[in-house]
């Protein structure tokens, strides 16, 4: 049995004529405690997809199921962490994370909510900002709230969104290493949306490529059979590596790239006789000419 499961999904936006279908015929099955990645051009629909297994949005056709459970709104059972971290300003590393057990489990005593929040905060490493605010943290620190965020809300399924694509080169490979840990440690199902197909193959079991949109779907899947831990630098030269590097972005390039279309129209050459350059240039003779101006007279000279 399939822990979330999609079944013939499509998804588009606006009406009549003007209506366009983002996703077509998506089929996706997830295992309970699998990483999943999907990897794809940016507008393909990657974050409409993710929105529909949050509960966000619905499909205009096909099912998205939890645990057999069709999702039909938000839950704290899919958690989602956004690219652009979505903190309150206003609120403290400690203050954006309570926020979401207070809304979670408002019924645990506040000891205990206390306990679990400090419990998260450690775990992304940011127990000696807890409490700062947001405008006070690097853009890597604010990603860790964001994952804190959603990790302390103990969901089912964990959601992210491109969460690392702002970032710079070492903070995000810094915090590839910290979501994997993470990961390893509490083995929740967790799907990933990114533009980058290495950061898929590092952290995923299964790499899944998405089709250029319009009417966007998904590739073949390719099975990530690396042993964990992943160590980028030996992933340079590991051959499995490469192959799988291929095969996802030969997809991307080739059948599941971007859409070619032609077009054919008639070009009408302007009758002009360029300027002859080894003449004399004269008042007449130094302009272009049109073909049509050039006229031919017998004149009889007595």
């Amino acid at each position: 049995m399939a822990f979330l499961e999609l079944k013939n999904v499509s998804k588009g936006y606006g009406l009549g004529a003007k209506r366009a279908e983002v996703l077509h015929g998506i089929n996706l099955s997830i295992a309970e405690g699998e990483f999943v990645a999907i990897v794809g051009y940016s507008g393909a629909g990657k974050t409409t997809l993710m929105s529909l297994i949050a509960g966000l949005q619905r499909p205009d056709t096909g099912t998205v199921a939890l645990r057999e459970e069709e999702v039909k709104e938000p839950s704290p059972d899919r958690a989602i962490v956004f690219q652009n971290y979505s903190l309150l300003p206003w609120l403290s590393v400690y203050e954006n994370v309570a926020l979401a057990v207070d809304e979670v489990f408002p019924s645990w005593p506040r000891e205990k909510r206390q306990e679990h929040i400090l419990k998260y905060i450690a775990m992304v490493n940011l127990t000696p900002a807890r409490d700062k605010k947001p405008r006070e943290l690097s853009g890597g620190m604010r990603q860790r709230v964001s994952v804190a965020r959603a990790l302390a809300m103990n969901p089912r399924i964990l959601l992210l969104d491109e969460p690392l694509s702002a970032l710079d080169a070492l903070t995000r490979a810094t915090l590839q290493d910290e979501i994997e840990r993470i990961w390893e440690s509490d083995r929740k199902t967790v799907v990933l949306i990114t533009n980058d197909v290495d950061e898929g193959i590092l952290l995923a079991d299964r790499i899944i490529p998405l089709s250029a949109g319009p009417r966007a779907t998904l590739g073949p899947e390719v099975k990530v059979d690396i042993e964990r831990p992943r160590n980028r630098k030996e992933l340079n030269h590991d051959p499995r590596f490469k192959e799988i590097r291929k095969e996802v972005i030969g997809y991307l390039l080739g059948a599941g790239g971007h859409q070619k279309k032609s077009l054919t129209r008639k070009l009408v050459l302007p009758d002009v006789e360029p300027e002859d350059l080894s003449k004399p240039r004269s008042m007449m003779s130094g302009r272009p000419r049109r073909k049509g101006e050039e006229k031919s007279e017998t004149v009889e000279v007595s």
